[in-house]
């Protein structure tokens, strides 16, 4: 069993000026959750600080605006900086003295707000389904989701309603590339407006980055798969599910080169990449959409993807500790 710890000065002092660790600063936070003397002193540490004056006047003006007949100014004052419940000051003396609420320590959860979730229902499928559909990312709430439908029901109407032969090959050249862009959306300080909070969050980096990315996958798979297998088949043209690998590596490869610059620069880098170099060659001459067979299927390139998806899972673990750090660019 390890010994407990407590809150030193210092690390107090770091944590009121903003100076501490993340790591620490999220220990510091979950353990004045339950002891008072490491929660008294890192209020104090806050008090000192020059926001500590603006803090107490904050709290003050709310106090008074909510409760003006009851509480003191003296009263509000000494319990800004008092970590002991304060009797108010009562105007009458025939009232019965009402508790001024004791400020909550530090990353400290009220007991009520509590009780008041666990009482709340959490079997009912519509507000389940909206927790899932918010903590899955920007990407499945915005416009990449309508994209991705689009190209489905484009690809499918075209096959059958137009006769039009070649948006097999098509599909297949694009598709690895399209869970880019849900990764290029779901992550970062430009993509996500609550990026901040989230890497402020013990569940917040590369396990909230790869929550997002495997909510992207887990609509791409099975939406382009089901199209590609609905379109009429061509000769030389690999099957409907041959992207796979491809388009997880690519994905993997956006988050180890996003480790560096930024999933966004990073979408797009390797997107443009694709493009250029295998989608561009392939669709832009006729009669070559069979080259695709050389990139997406057989032993060889299925064989090259899956040691790329190896590849780029060790360097994702290696860069791991890079996406607990704010994007500055």
């Amino acid at each position: 069993m390890t010994a407990p710890w407590h809150v030193t000065e210092a690390l107090a002092t770091r944590y009121a000026r903003g100076a501490a660790p993340e790591p620490d600063a999220w220990s510091l936070e979950r353990h004045v959750e339950t002891c008072t003397a490491c929660a008294s002193r890192v209020s104090a540490a806050v008090a000192a600080t020059p926001a500590g004056p603006a803090l107490a006047h904050v709290r003050s003006a709310l106090l008074a605006a909510v409760r003006p007949e009851e509480v003191s100014p003296e009263a509000v004052r000494h319990q800004a900086v008092s970590p002991q419940p304060v009797r108010p000051h009562v105007v009458s003396p025939q009232a019965e003295p009402v508790p001024v609420p004791v400020p909550v320590p530090v990353g400290a959860v009220p007991a009520g707000a509590v009780a008041a979730r666990r009482r709340r229902p959490t079997g009912t499928p519509g507000p389940r389904l909206a927790r899932m559909v918010w903590a899955a990312g920007p990407a499945l709430r915005g416009a990449w989701l309508v994209a991705v439908l689009v190209v489905v029901a484009a690809a499918v109407g075209l096959a059958h309603g137009a006769g039009f032969q070649g948006v097999r090959p098509v599909l297949l050249a694009v598709a690895p590339v399209l869970p880019l862009g849900g990764v290029a959306v779901s992550y970062g300080r430009h993509a996500d407006p609550m990026y901040e909070i989230g890497v402020a969050t013990p569940s917040g980096g590369l396990r909230l980055l790869l929550t997002r990315a495997a909510a992207v996958l887990g609509v791409c798979v099975p939406l382009l798969t089901a199209a590609g297998a609905l379109l009429p088949p061509v000769t030389g043209v690999p099957g409907a599910a041959a992207w796979l690998l491809p388009g997880l590596a690519l994905t993997l490869a956006t988050l180890v080169l996003g480790s560096f610059v930024g999933c966004r620069a990073a979408a797009a880098t390797l997107t443009g990449g694709w493009l250029l170099a295998v989608a561009g060659p392939v669709l832009g001459r006729p009669g070559a959409t069979g080259e695709l067979a050389r990139y997406l299927s057989g032993p060889a390139a299925q064989g090259g993807w899956a040691a790329a998806v190896v590849l780029c899972g060790c360097l994702l673990a290696l860069r791991r500790r890079s996406f607990d750090r704010l994007e500055t660019s």
